[in-house]
């Protein structure tokens, strides 16, 4: 019988909290390998000293100018061929999820499809290769592309100006909030005016951006329906509050209703009105922010405009202004002098092109992020006006279709048709012994990463499911029936050890979260007893 090498252990260096093993075989393998979930060691592990995947030259001897700091020791880098490197990678890639896979039903995180056409746009020659410290002139047609998506960004959310360059979401909500700051600075109200209102529903970065930025968070509580209550609204009001951040639709997946009202409140006091524009997708093509009575708002252009979404990479994040916000917008600026399109770099640049505003600044090296401009333009003139009102219509109904669908087994939070995302509580797992955390794990075992959970914190257990408009009928039936039959599951009151259990048939099983996040081990360090040759453990 050949004993198998069980490698499916928590490893010293590893996230803290270590990680269970898998469930266990009875044949058991000799390389831990189970079919083509191939067990992966870390790339550390795999190095040996020595090994290296190209030959470089010996370099030439020279004095060096290091001043004694010279490295004493290794870099500490793991030695690996090309084979090993490209293999390694391959099957890390194979054990993510990732939107290409599956349905992705993460709420207010909005995981659209990326269409290949946009990829293939920001790939073309003259727009892959531009490199941003290139002349002016030799970028008529970047520049121009930019302006055009701008153009179509005013448009679509009724608003007469925008800045580009903000990197993200956040720090498009820093430029919105900057921007209202410079206009009170101008009105002499900036020391007066200290208070942000922020909904108990907003994005956790809302209140952070406002705090970052020098104002009091004053929070505002929901009503019964999910929407802001407008009479504590009301009654924070006053002469010290300088603007209001709202998400429209909010984060429970519900349009406030009352927006028009909440604007005309916020503005009679003289303060401003920040709209959170993460959920834009669910209203894109049929209403706009502006006719709201918006005065700034972000666009998160891989939730409407399908631009690649997270993993660190570059963003985007333009920020549409009201005409009592454009002259602050951040510069540079693009204008157009006769046929010629130029980049204004500050005020007097553009005072000198005759354009009127008081920049409160630069806020970031280069003007935005030419790869996610380009694709998020291929997706709206691809889509066009009808195209686009469509993509908000069909994310509406994929959400609904799945409340309507899982509503009389699992729980709403609140009454009546949602917008682009179905909002669950943990009601219908009272008495059950199974968490909102063990219904999210047991989802891995089905296939399916997890939706967003415990968000909003206004709602208890919350789990937040947002389909998009991309996801076909049959896929989503099948998700349906998978969350219909762990729930079936949980409410036979006998589940609860299996889903504490879960998930059974990852690569790795439940970490202890709570404790990788408060005491990860962010650096590998070989182990003092590394274990035997696996040759050696095998046994007849």
């Amino acid at each position: 019988m050949v004993q198998s090498l069980d490698r499916s252990q928590g490893r010293e260096g590893g996230s803290a909290g270590g990680v269970a093993a898998g469930p266990t075989d009875t044949h058991g393998t000799f390389t831990g390998n189970r079919a083509l979930q191939i067990e992966e060691p870390l790339i550390f592990e795999m190095g040996q000293p020595g090994r290296c995947g190209v030959d470089l030259p010996e370099p030439p001897k020279v004095k060096d100018r290091f001043n004694g700091l010279r490295r004493s020791g290794e870099v500490g880098l793991p030695g690996l061929s090309e084979p090993q490197v490209v293999q390694h990678y391959t099957r890390l890639s194979q054990k993510n999820y990732a939107i290409d896979m599956g349905v992705y039903p993460l709420g207010s995180c909005t995981m659209k499809h990326n269409p290949r056409i946009n990829e293939k746009v920001a790939r073309l020659p003259g727009i892959g290769d531009l490199h941003p410290l290139q002349p002016v002139s030799t970028v008529q047609g970047a520049l121009e592309l930019i302006d055009r998506l701008a153009h179509w960004l005013k448009t679509l959310t009724g608003m007469p100006a925008v800045a580009m360059s903000p990197a993200a979401g956040a720090h498009g909500e820093m430029c919105g909030m900057m921007a209202i700051a410079a206009a009170l600075e101008a009105k002499g109200e900036r020391a007066q005016r200290r208070i942000v209102l922020a909904p108990e529903s907003a994005h956790g970065t809302n209140p952070a951006t406002a705090a970052a930025l020098g104002f009091t968070v004053k929070p505002i509580p929901a009503n019964d329906r999910g929407r802001v209550d407008l009479a504590a609204l009301k009654a924070a009001l006053g002469p010290d509050v300088a603007a209001i951040m709202l998400t429209n639709p909010n984060t429970c997946g519900l349009f406030e209703s009352e927006i028009v009202e909440i604007s005309k409140a916020v503005h009679a006091v003289g303060a401003y009105f920040y709209c959170d524009g993460a959920n834009f997708n669910a209203i894109v093509g049929r209403v706009r922010p502006g006719d709201l009575g918006v005065d700034c708002m972000h666009i998160n252009l891989h939730k409407t405009f399908s631009t690649p979404h997270g993993g660190g990479g570059p963003g985007a994040g333009p920020v549409v202004l009201s005409a009592a916000l454009a002259p602050y917008a951040p510069y540079p600026w693009i204008v157009k002098q006769g046929d010629k399109w130029t980049v204004a770099e500050d005020g007097g640049a553009l005072k000198s092109l005759g354009v009127e505003g008081t920049p409160l600044g630069r806020l970031k090296a280069f003007h935005g992020q030419m790869g996610m401009f380009t694709r998020a333009l291929a997706y709206i003139m691809s889509h066009g006006a009808d195209g686009l009102k469509q993509v908000a219509e069909d994310a509406v109904l994929s959400a609904n279709y799945v409340m309507a669908a899982l509503g009389d087994t699992m729980s709403p939070a609140f009454e009546g048709p949602c917008m682009h995302e179905a909002l669950f509580d943990d009601r219908f797992l009272k008495g059950t012994g199974v968490s909102t955390l063990d219904f999210a794990k047991a989802m891995i075992d089905e296939g399916y990463h997890p939706m967003t959970m415990y968000f909003p914190l206004v709602v208890h257990g919350a789990m937040l499911i947002e389909p998009t408009e991309s996801v076909a009928k049959e896929d989503l039936d099948q998700f349906i029936g998978a969350l219909r039959s762990l729930t079936a599951r949980a409410k036979t009151g006998t589940a609860a050890e299996a889903f504490k259990a879960a998930p059974l048939y990852s690569p790795r099983r439940r970490l202890d979260e709570t404790l990788a996040a408060r005491k990860p081990i962010l650096r590998w360090k070989p182990s003092n007893n590394p274990p035997d040759d696996p040759m050696k453990q095998a046994a007849e």
